[in-house]
């Protein structure tokens, strides 16, 4: 199947996607160096009682993914009551 581009040429629209290689860039160390250094930051801004988890790649759509947790008591109130994370990432 051939479309019409903006300058009459056909262009081929049978494009395929290696989604391996999306995969292994996803998961490339230097991202998920950067998924950590992110996560770091924003547990650091968020304050006392949370903490960040080191990036892991995820199963399905393998992509990389860090996580801030909260582990106190304090840092559950502050995130339940002033969206402390939220805040820490300029969210909110």
């Amino acid at each position: 199947m051939c479309r019409s581009s903006a300058w009459g040429a056909d262009v081929a629209s049978n494009v395929k996607l290696n989604m391996k290689a999306f995969a292994e860039i996803r998961t490339a160390p230097k991202v998920m160096k950067m998924l950590d250094d992110i996560a770091e930051a924003t547990a650091s801004r968020a304050g006392e009682g949370f903490r960040a988890e080191p990036a892991k790649a995820t199963g399905g759509r393998v992509r990389g993914r860090a996580a801030v947790i909260t582990v106190t008591a304090d840092a559950m109130r502050a995130q339940a009551k002033n969206r402390a994370l939220e805040r820490a990432i300029g969210g909110a």
